[in-house]
């Protein structure tokens, strides 16, 4: 079985368009909690909850339905993807229960694998995944909720961004086309196999290279794209975000399956919500400006940093990927939010 011929939509592209979930979540009633120290209010990575003086929990939960094949891939990258809120946020996921959704009429051995790839890489991250629900549904989809600590001082935040600061990606853009590519078989095995090992790969590498660096803002690039996570940042910080499109690390075959239009419907979707807030330069290719739009699965950190300390930390990313570098900058706040610059 083709796990991804009973999907419309995958991986983090599954998600609701931005504009209706922001003009639900705008409309909800809260109740105020002194220990919550980041909720509903602040369109972070996940929520900061206050144990006591010196200990925070870091909780977030992230399921969604396949993006490959192979059940025991799919686990493996559902599971980097739904630890990954908790390295933006600074703090060391540690447990873990899973979300899954599952077809009655399919093979118990396809939804064993799943769980098995969760579980492994879940161990990778130093997380124990201790049970969860199941819910029966003709579109299987899997993940986990993930509970991290830290100590207050440590968590990191999407909207203290300051003006000056360099951005850093981790990870290469282009996930979600060459995703939407593999489902018509429209991309080679070395560009399916490039983006599979991106989204299995871990953040907490990208997370650990921070230690002893002066860090103003961290986020995750997932299903709202990299313009989507850098307008978050720049309203946070009530400034404006250049992203330097020709310095983007790209997958292979993704810039030419956006020329050939097989882009996923979120790309459209995040184009509309940010059309009012991000202004391209003319010279920009509009293939390079899908990528920019691209839902992501299981993307890289995103981090906002001196450029002094840039350098080091770019030193410290080659360890462990090549393809981390400078993507933007943080600038006084302007008519845009969001400035693409070739």
């Amino acid at each position: 079985m083709r796990l991804t011929s009973l999907v419309k939509t995958s991986g983090c592209a599954a998600k609701l368009n931005p504009s209706d979930l922001a003009r639900t979540l705008e409309k909800l009633k809260t109740f105020p909690d002194d220990a919550l120290m980041v909720g509903f209010d602040n369109s972070d990575d996940a929520l900061v909850y206050r144990v006591r003086d010196d200990l925070v929990a870091v909780q977030s939960v992230d399921f969604f339905p396949p993006m490959v094949d192979d059940p025991y891939t799919f686990g493996m990258i559902a599971a980097a993807n739904s630890v990954s809120d908790i390295y933006a946020m600074g703090a060391e996921p540690s447990i873990a229960m899973n979300v899954l959704c599952f077809p009655s009429c399919t093979d118990l051995d396809i939804m064993r694998a799943i769980l098995q790839g969760g579980i492994d890489k879940a161990r990778e991250a130093g997380v124990t995944v201790a049970g969860g629900h199941t819910v029966e549904d003709p579109i299987p989809k899997y993940g986990l909720c993930v509970t991290g600590f830290a100590r207050p001082e440590e968590i990191f935040r999407n909207d203290t961004a300051r003006e000056g600061d360099v951005l850093i990606l981790t990870k290469p853009l282009g996930v979600g086309l060459i995703n939407t590519g593999a489902k018509v078989d429209m991309v080679s095995e070395t560009a399916r196999k490039a983006a599979e090992a991106s989204m299995m790969t871990l953040n907490k590498y990208a997370k650990e290279a921070l230690r002893d660096l002066t860090i103003h803002a961290v986020t995750d690039v997932t299903g709202f794209s990299l313009a989507g996570h850098a307008l978050e940042m720049a309203r946070g910080a009530d400034r404006t975000v250049e992203i330097y499109t020709d310095n983007l690390p790209i997958l292979p075959e993704a810039r030419v399956l956006a020329q050939q239009g097989i882009i996923p419907e979120g790309t459209y979707n995040n184009k509309k919500f940010l059309a009012n807030d991000c202004l391209a330069d003319g010279k920009i290719a509009e293939d390079l400006q899908d990528v920019v739009f691209d839902p992501q699965t299981s993307g890289g950190l995103l981090v906002s940093l001196p450029e002094a300390d840039a350098q080091r930390y770019l030193r410290r990313c080659r360890d462990f990927t090549k393809d981390a570098r400078i993507v933007g900058k943080v600038i006084r706040k302007g008519d845009r939010a969001i400035i693409l610059r070739a």
